[in-house]
Parts: structure tokens; sequence; C-alpha cells
């Protein structure tokens, strides 16, 4: 990105979340939603997403339904709204719209009175900072980390956003220390962490088969629940009527196997999941092996070349 389009990109930001968190609701969520609408049915919709949604429903990328494209593309549409809204809400209010059923909040009460830590691993389904803000305010603050933008006022954009919010916030690179080690020692310390799990940032994640294909993921997940006996428990979220929401809590994935096999155990859930809810998946970039670019590739051949950390995983805008 050049600075001045990395530059444009931050007021756009800036504009967003100043204007659109002080409009009515109403006026806010109807434009969010024409706008998805319109992107989400124009010449077919994004033609990644409808790529990755062709693998998710078991077909062609022509025969995906335009319905789901256009759903999908309003899903994504009013995760934003609801982004550039969070911070002027009251978050207790917030996040009584969320509803966790019993069984999982007792699954999640039983990890977290263990007492050796927790680590939520979630995809890009819904709205993770809901999940996010319901979390907090069920169980404090908890760690995570994010890519680092450009430019540099557009990352300490998203930083101060999600630090308001009440998270702890790691820098995925270019931090003081790297955030794996800073990860363990809060789930050490009995905390709660929450990694975005299924897209693989840093380029050196675990090979995983995915609806039926050949991709990576992070590696941070498993590492970190194996290094620190923190319980792994795979998270979803998802969409239901404006402004309400769901997730859920699987059962801890077992680790005994190390970090391959833990790793396609998310893997599957995570699938399972998405699977349920196909048009809350917000995955508009390149996922698969078959979707990479020779660039991709080549960084990826460099990387196994010189190996480097795990990356613990991600959040990101």
């Amino acid at each position: 990105m050049s600075p001045v389009s990395a530059r444009l990109s931050d007021l756009g930001y800036a504009a967003g979340w100043s204007a659109v968190r002080h409009a009515p609701e109403s006026l806010a969520r109807g434009l969010f939603d024409r706008a998805g609408d319109v992107a989400g049915r124009r010449n077919g919709g994004p033609e990644q997403l409808r790529r990755n949604l062709s693998r998710v429903i078991g077909t062609t990328p022509d025969q995906v339904p335009d319905d789901l494209v256009a759903d999908a593309v309003r899903s994504y549409a009013r995760y934003w709204c609801e982004a550039f809204r969070l911070p002027a809400q009251d978050l207790a209010t917030t996040a009584a719209t969320m509803t966790l059923p019993d069984k999982d909040h007792g699954i999640l009460d039983d990890a977290k009175n263990r007492g050796k830590g927790v680590i939520l691993a979630l995809p890009h389904s819904g709205n993770w900072d809901m999940a996010g803000v319901w979390l907090v305010q069920h169980y404090g603050q908890f760690a995570t980390v994010a890519e680092r933008l450009r430019p540099e006022s557009l990352f300490n954009r998203f930083v101060a956003y999600r630090e308001s919010l009440g998270f702890e916030i790691f820098p995925l690179s270019g931090g003081e220390q790297p955030p794996f080690g800073l990860l363990a020692e809060r789930l050490r310390a009995g905390g709660i962490i929450c990694l975005l799990g299924e897209r693989d940032l840093a380029r050196h994640g675990v090979p995983v088969t995915f609806f039926g294909e050949r991709t990576r993921m992070p590696a941070g997940p498993a590492r970190l629940a194996i290094e620190t006996g923190a319980a792994l428990i795979p998270v979803h979220h998802w969409f239901t009527e404006t402004p309400t929401s769901i997730a859920s809590c699987g059962q801890p994935i077992d680790v005994s196997g190390g970090v391959g096999l833990a790793t396609q155990a998310l893997a599957d859930v995570f699938a399972t999941n998405i699977a349920a809810h196909p048009q809350d998946w917000h995955m508009l970039q390149p996922l698969w092996e078959a979707d990479w670019s020779d660039e991709r590739r080549a960084r990826l051949t460099a990387r196994e070349a010189t190996p480097e950390e795990t990356a613990p995983g991600e959040a990101e805008r």
C-alpha cells in the first residue's frame, strides 16, 4: 500500500468511527445494510468470497447462490456498522444482546476454574469484537494480538478501539516483546486469551485440510495450550435478528497428539460451525493453497528455509 493510500485508508476509518457512532441506529444500520446488498450483488459479488463459499457448500463458484453471497456481504457490513458504533455504546447493555447457551457457559466456567488459563480460538465469523465485549463483561479483561497495520496511525486507531472495549492488545509484530511469551504469561496466571485462528497471517502455520482442501492455520493456539496446560476451546459467533447474536463454545481440543493434530481438530470444528452459518463467515481473502499467489508461495518457501517463532494467531480489522 502506498503512503497516500495508507493515509486515505486511515482517514476513511476515522470518518467511519466519527460519523457512524453518532448517527441514529436505524439510519446507520439501514445504510450499511443497503450498501452491503449492493456490493454483494454487483457483478456477482466479491469473487474471492464466492470462491471461498463454494468450498463451504461443496459446489463450484458459479453455482454459489447469489442470495448467499449477498447475505455474506450484508453480514460483513453489519460487522463494520457495529464496530464503528461500539465505542459510543453502553457495553453492559450491548453485551446483553449476545447469548451464550447455558451448556456452553458451563464449558467456559469449567475451563476457567481449572486455573491453568483458557485459549478461545475462533474464526472470522459474526462480530468477534462483540463476543469480546461479552467476555469482558462476564470474565474481565482478556488478552489478544493485533496485526501491525500501515500507516502506524491506523494500527494505533484499532489498538485504541479494542482497548476501549476492555481488551489487552499485543502487537503481532514490531512490539517490545514477541506476543507468544506474553500470552503464555497471561495463561500461566490463569487468564483468558482470544485468537482468531483460521487465517495464517504470519505465513508459517500448520498444514491442515479444511473443507477438503489444503491450507495452513496458525500453530499458536495449540502450541500455547501444550506449553502452558491451558484449555483450548473453539468458539463461534453468528448473527441473528438485529441487534442480537449467539455464540457457542465447543469442548476443549485434545492437544496430547501434538500441534499438528490439535490444529487439524480445531480446523474440523471451525468447518462444522462455518457450514452451519456460512453467511456470517467473513473470509474475503485467499485462504486455500489453490488460491495463493506466486508471491505468497515464495514467501512461505523462504520462511520454511529460515524457521521463526510460531505466531500465536491474530486479531485484525
